[in-house]
């Protein structure tokens, strides 16, 4: 029993209650009429969606620079990459690869951008990326309406100017990921294996960075800066490396998130997805100044778990639509605890 409790205290009460909820929404499920496959199947979609963007966290974190409040920056990228794709018609494996190639350029820009104002302001990292955040999405929103794109997919119809809020990635690269090496169970259940892979493949590489020299010092610096610069290391260097890498992962996550979910979503779309991402990764089991691959795993599971379980078994014991009440209850109510939590690891 001993060992017991202490797997316990270290895996954290709140993430056991968490998990526990979980897995009773699993077992009420068919009880109200509620597929397991089925909900098996949204978990695992979710899940891979959004992995990369909790995964985008990591290095920002562990470079001391604080959660990512500015990962709308990393999204702008990326959405600009797809955009970019579509208006050259690339389409397919092309389309998702070309759209993160044409993507890079502007996340390490814009990374760059983020990492220096960031180390002018230490201290009030997270504050000020809540606003950089903020501020380029709404800046966004004019320049949808005035970049020159013409592909009519894209634009708005009937001879309009300006890209329409959302935008099909059907004739793009719509499940490029997800149906790779898909597994197929039955009537319902869809492992969405290339999208998993691709997380996976993420995951490691960040995991073999964290090990490399540059890696080791990134680390180094977030965990002890006054150490790092007396060891000749450059403080300002290293966080810099680490926002730019955040901000390349969160343009990648958008695109992952794009083939799967079918859809582009521009203006104000990007706002509400770092919140979602910072909760996920302090469920996970991180700290302010620590995150593991482990974190982001155990995090994404367990946020994306409860926004599709929670809506489906309540909707059919309740026979009553109330899919979008009860997840904006549990994603702010989760949102608000890893917000408190984290409040509380900084003191």
């Amino acid at each position: 029993m001993p060992d017991l409790k202490q797997t316990v205290a270290e895996f954290g009460w709140p993430r056991v209650i968490i998990f526990l909820f979980l897995v009773a929404l699993f077992v009420l499920a068919p009880f109200v009429g509620v597929r397991l496959d089925d909900s098996l199947t949204n978990v695992l979609n979710r899940f891979g969606q959004n992995a990369v963007f909790v995964l985008a966290m990591v290095p920002m974190i562990q470079s001391g620079c604080g959660l990512n409040f500015g990962l709308s920056l990393g999204i702008i990228a990326g959405l600009l990459g797809g955009i970019l794709s579509g208006q050259l018609g690339l389409a397919g494996a092309a389309g998702f690869f070309g759209a993160i190639a044409l993507a890079s350029p502007f996340a390490v820009l814009l990374g760059l951008g983020y990492g220096k104002l960031l180390n002018k302001v230490k201290g009030e990292e997270m504050t000020i990326a809540m606003y950089v955040g903020f501020a380029s999405v709404m800046f966004m929103c004019i320049m949808w309406l005035v970049l020159p794109f013409s592909n009519p997919t894209m634009i708005w119809g009937y001879g309009g100017k300006g890209l329409r809020t959302t935008i099909s990635v059907e004739k793009f690269y719509r499940g490029v990921l997800n149906n790779f090496l898909m597994i197929k169970a039955g009537e319902h259940l869809r492992i969405p294996t290339g999208t998993l892979l691709f997380d996976a493949l993420c995951a490691y590489l960040m995991w073999g960075f964290l090990k490399t020299r540059t890696g080791t010092a990134v680390t180094a610096v977030g965990s002890n800066p006054d150490y790092a610069r007396a060891s000749g290391l450059s403080v300002d260097r290293m966080r810099t490396v680490s926002v730019v890498i955040s901000t390349f992962l969160g343009a990648v996550g958008i695109l992952v998130y794009q083939q799967s979910y079918g859809f582009m979503q521009l203006y104000g779309a990007p706002l509400q997805m770092p919140f979602a991402a910072v909760a996920a990764i302090l469920i996970g089991g991180a700290s302010v100044n620590k995150a593991s691959m482990l974190n982001v795993i155990l995090g994404t599971f367990l946020f994306q778990g409860l926004l599709t379980m929670t809506p489906s078994v309540i909707n059919a014991a309740l026979q009553t639509d109330m899919s979008e009440v009860v997840r904006l209850i549990v994603s702010n109510g989760i949102i608000v605890y890893a917000l408190t939590r984290k409040t509380r690891v900084a003191k």
